[in-house]
């Protein structure tokens, strides 16, 4: 079963969700694997330049003969009617010809992780194979205008036509609920290999840490990290990640922005947090979310204080999970998560149930072979 897998995020980028299920795909398949690199999906705005400064590409290159890159480029018109055939024309042929003959076998898989005009061409080119939708964000909802709109009526038409339609989240389900009944639920997860041993050493008397990872966009909540400095003056509020949403107003001096690193730094900083942080802001954006950072968080045995926002609002009443609505009282919830102590038999047992091999095993329709070493 080769796979042919549309990513929403580059392949030497830090590895989320399209990357650990590439990976575990292979690893249960042992089969060859053509990753289709994304492109402009709409018009450019300002932020694209200064996207262009700022780098998250965190992961190392590896040589792996299993894996194929392919970036098959586009002129960022995509929201116009007719972008397909222009594209198609003048600069998709070569890339949709290198796939074809990529998926000569009748078994070969096409996963969909972002549902653009260059998806819907290959579904045409390819009508007899096996394909997944595998909606992990309300994409619609990173666009604005008729770029928007031009991705909300293609997400529809992928999701209808597709073979099978996975969601990551409880309201990515409600969403998709009215359009098929086939909906298969797959959460986000962790990386069980990479995360070190857990923190299970009681937290500083004072000077504590209070710490973020994660890339700061549109998405985070200034006012709220800004709040809960102010609210904790004699503690560190440490965010680390790459800052494409910089705060447009004067920040406390206990605020400390550190640049982005890789995956393992990252899970190795974690360790020195003594409460961890997700300050995500309650929008349509955030509303379908179910962040990594949570699932490593609590696997490294951290006290999570989070704002109440997609996923994370089902998570209310979880031990070492305390949810804030509004941004009063932030210094007692710092408070009530600093006497979280975590259990080792019990991070033990999070880990093993929240490992991405767990949540992708449940898939269904991925025939998984025995391939003892």
């Amino acid at each position: 079963m080769p796979l042919i897998y549309l990513s929403p995020v580059p392949w030497n980028s830090f590895a989320q969700r399209p990357q650990k299920f590439v990976r575990w795909f292979h690893e249960v398949t042992g089969d060859k694997v053509l990753w289709v690199e994304p492109y402009p999906s709409r018009f450019p705005s300002l932020s694209d330049l200064k996207k262009r400064s700022v780098s998250d590409r965190t992961e190392e290159d590896r040589d792996e003969s299993w894996l194929t890159l392919l970036k098959p480029g586009a002129l960022p018109i995509e929201p116009l009617p007719g972008s397909g055939m222009i594209n198609g024309t003048l600069i998709w042929k070569a890339a949709l010809a290198k796939i074809k003959a990529f998926a000569t076998q009748p078994d070969t898989l096409l996963v969909i992780g972002k549902p653009t005009v260059f998806a819907l061409e290959l579904m045409k080119a390819l009508p007899d194979i096996e394909s997944v939708y595998d909606a992990m964000d309300d994409f619609p909802s990173f666009y604005k205008g008729w770029s928007k709109h031009a991705m909300g009526r293609r997400e529809q038409t992928i999701a209808r036509q597709v073979t099978h339609l996975i969601v990551s989240s409880t309201v990515l389900k409600h969403k998709w609920a009215s359009v098929r009944s086939d909906i298969h639920v797959i959460p986000n997860a962790l990386d069980a290999e990479l995360l070190p041993q857990p923190k299970m050493t009681a937290s500083r008397d004072q000077g504590r840490i209070l710490g973020y990872v994660g890339t700061i966009g549109a998405w985070f909540d200034w006012q709220w990290i800004i709040t809960l400095a102010k609210a904790r003056p004699h503690d560190t509020v440490r965010l680390i990640g790459p800052l494409f949403n910089a705060p447009q107003f004067a920040i406390p001096e206990n605020i400390e922005l550190l640049p982005a690193c890789s995956h393992q730094q990252a899970l190795n900083s974690m360790l020195e947090f003594d409460v961890a942080l997700i300050p995500f802001l309650k929008t349509p954006l955030t509303a379908s979310v179910d962040p990594i950072k949570y699932y490593e968080f609590k696997a490294l045995g951290l006290p999570v204080i989070s704002t109440d926002f997609g996923e994370m609002t089902f998570r209310s009443g979880e031990k070492g999970v305390f949810l804030t609505s509004e941004n009063n009282a932030l210094s007692e919830h710092v408070d009530q998560a600093l006497m979280y102590k975590a259990v080792r038999d019990e991070i033990e047992q999070f880990r093993a149930e929240n490992s991405w091999h767990r949540r992708f095993s449940n898939i269904p329709f991925i025939k998984q072979k025995n391939l003892a070493p």
